[in-house]
């Protein structure tokens, strides 16, 4: 990647509309086209050759099924102080800021997005270094255990990208909005 002056990143979730982001170790719906837009935003590069990372904790790496884990087309980055066994090509690291620092001195990794869980995507927005919220508000309450953390609106602002969709999406009648937030 480029230099360590600017270890910048993004996050990127899903959240209900009551907050919510994971129930019981898995999501709390199945929204095909908003999963679509989750790899083609964490999978597409701009330069040929270089691959993201997704930087994930231990409880959301284990909710990946196993047939799509590692995630393809992706560094995979698992944060977790008791996991010591990955698949071979996964990284495993104490800590956020320490995979954050490895992986900018890696010139193989173009991007970097934290996926996941709660405590990661709370460490991450209390970060300077994570400059986008890359978030998908679905119109709708479900039953959840784990919680979006809220983050504080004079610090972000919302605004439009060329390559997220502005307009409301529906899928299997689930309505629902892809929105980024900047850091100020």
């Amino acid at each position: 990647m480029s230099s360590m002056d600017n270890m910048a990143y993004s996050v990127i979730a899903a959240v209900s509309k009551n907050g919510g982001i994971g129930y019981k170790g898995d999501l709390p719906w199945r929204i095909k086209k908003e999963m679509e837009y989750f790899n083609r935003m964490t999978t597409q590069v701009n330069q040929s050759g270089l691959q993201n990372a997704v930087i994930m904790g231990r409880c959301t790496w284990q909710s990946i099924p196993d047939k799509y884990r590692p995630l393809k087309g992706r560094k995979n980055v698992v944060i977790s102080k008791t996991l010591n066994v990955v698949p071979e090509g996964v990284l495993l690291y104490p800590n956020l800021k320490e995979a954050i620092k490895s992986l900018y001195l890696n010139d193989h990794i173009e991007k970097l997005w934290v996926i996941g869980g709660s405590g990661l995507y709370k460490e991450a927005i209390n970060d300077v270094n994570c400059k986008k919220l890359y978030i998908t508000k679905i119109d709708q309450e479900y039953l959840c255990d784990t919680f979006f953390p809220d983050f504080d609106l004079n610090e972000f602002e919302e605004i439009n990208e060329v390559n997220v969709p502005k307009e409301i999406q529906e899928d299997n009648g689930i309505k629902y909005e892809f929105k980024v937030f900047k850091r100020l």
